[in-house]
């Protein structure tokens, strides 16, 4: 199983690669013996001789990496003890990690930046277990779209070969790793951001770090699935997740109480002016204001035109909502112009939110409300 724990040796590795040499050479077979006892993550570097421009790229790269050790050698059998898949005598790079996928070979270009790229690139395993210790190393990743799975350790036993097997496909596009969910320090930081509870079921969700969006396969976690959800995140066809609460009932409400899933019906979509409040349920200030709208509702009840809604911000995301994390806040989402919804001050009384609404929805006859 492919699987990779950052640990107290990997961290003493990284320490020696930065104040130790950034290249070790080997001369002889016995030496290459010797490496292997110690490092199991390594890049080696096949060269006829330790000069040109194809060995000066090497050790440029070798000097830039803090993390993988570099090795060179310019003998044809400590090259193969080091990397049995080496079909060549001429220069050479490959790396070495200690999982299933064991040798990779690179074929670009020998330019410090190329190798760097390959390294970032291959750094992983196919699939990488999420700890404590390894957070920060697994979020430097240059694949920057990845894919999680938050599972028991019994029940990701049984998708870790197939999910291997997928991670192949998507190589370098799509980075994997795996949670265990009765980890609740770890999953439920993740798991929450989709409005799930702690539980033991298995769950398949991505993000994308470069955008900040998230994805959740909400079918079953079948390997058919999974390699589906996955072929739409490396094509762009998977549709953003956005939390959100069970669709309510709305009916006969004088404060339509708007959701997730209804926002772009309910607000976006909707011919009507819709005043908005946005609360949470920790706001100290939003109590208050929620009783200063219903009494705006009340006081506009009947007013052509106009809709007064509340959503938890908390429980329920829309790109187009506007939150900041300022709550509670009101907004003004006029007929026509949706895309850019006034944002009233919260610090204003009923009296002037009336006064203030009036003057923004006032009808071309001049007519409005009666004062609050």
């Amino acid at each position: 199983m492919a699987l990779l724990i950052l640990t107290m040796v990997d961290l003493l590795r990284r320490v020696q690669k930065k104040t130790g040499a950034p290249i070790i050479t080997l001369n002889t077979v016995d030496e290459a013996q010797r490496f292997l006892n110690k490092y199991h993550t390594f890049v080696l570097g096949l060269f006829g001789k330790f000069e040109g421009s194809e060995h000066n790229e090497f050790v440029k790269a070798a000097k830039s990496d803090d993390e993988i050790q570099f090795v060179e050698t310019s003998d044809s059998d400590v090259a193969k003890l080091l990397f049995p898949d080496l079909k060549t005598s001429n220069v050479f790079i490959g790396m070495v990690k200690n999982e299933a996928e064991r040798y990779t070979v690179y074929d670009g270009s020998y330019k410090m930046e190329k190798i760097l790229e390959f390294l970032g690139s291959n750094k992983f395993p196919l699939i990488t277990k999420l700890t404590e210790t390894n957070t920060v190393w697994v979020y430097s990743s240059p694949v920057k779209l990845q894919v999680m799975l938050f599972s028991k350790a019994d029940d990701f036993q049984k998708l870790s070969q197939p999910l291997e097997d997928i991670a192949r496909k998507f190589k370098s596009k799509l980075m994997f790793i795996y949670v265990d969910i009765t980890n609740e320090n770890l999953a439920m930081p993740f798991l929450t951001l989709f409005g799930i509870e702690a539980g033991n079921k298995t769950v398949v969700a991505a993000f994308d770090n470069n955008l900040n969006s998230k994805y959740l396969l909400e079918s079953d976690p079948s390997p058919n699935n999974i390699e589906e959800f996955c072929s739409g995140l490396a094509h762009g066809t998977v549709s953003r997740y956005y939390k959100s609460e069970p669709v309510p009932d709305n009916e006969n409400a004088s404060i339509v109480t708007v959701v997730g899933k209804t926002f772009d019906e309910l607000v976006l979509n909707s011919r009507e002016n819709v005043l908005l409040e946005v609360h949470t349920p920790w706001c100290v200030n939003c109590e208050a204001l929620s009783k200063q709208v219903e009494k705006l509702a009340k006081h506009f009840k009947g007013f052509e035109n106009l809709v007064f809604a509340r959503i938890d911000a908390s429980a329920n995301e829309h790109t187009k909502l506007q939150a900041d994390d300022e709550y509670p806040m009101i907004l003004l989402y006029k007929s026509g112009e949706k895309e850019k919804p006034l944002k009233l001050s919260t610090k204003l009384s009923a009296k002037d939110m009336a006064v203030f609404i009036n003057e923004e929805l006032k009808p071309k006859d001049g007519s409005a409300k009666d004062e609050l």
